[in-house]
């Protein structure tokens, strides 16, 4: 189950907020990565903002990077607003890159 976390993750590393110039995870939209013994994933996420015009295509662009691995049989992707998302979410490579270190 750990390699298929590791796949996941770099799964989602390669989906980025069209308006910021780092990924989701590590900005921090990520809450949670489940996966079941029947390999289906559960993710809950979140968004920089409410109201975010991209919210379907982010989440959709989830859905289909994590669903095109090998291993996993089915995706379910929970979008939230609690908490709020907020910049102390982010990695310290996420802060570094947007000039925040």
């Amino acid at each position: 189950m750990i390699e298929l976390e590791k796949k996941i993750i770099a799964a989602l590393k390669t989906v980025y907020d069209p308006e910021i110039p780092v990924n989701i995870y590590d900005l921090g939209l990520i809450y949670e990565v489940i996966v079941d013994d029947g390999k289906k994933v559960r993710i809950t996420m979140t968004l920089t903002a409410p109201n975010c015009p991209m919210a379907d295509e982010l989440v959709d662009d989830v859905y289909s990077k994590v669903k095109a691995l090998d291993d996993v049989s089915d995706v379910i992707v929970k979008l939230t607003f609690e908490p709020a998302w907020d910049k102390s979410m982010m990695t310290e490579e996420a802060l570094l890159e947007l000039g925040f270190l």
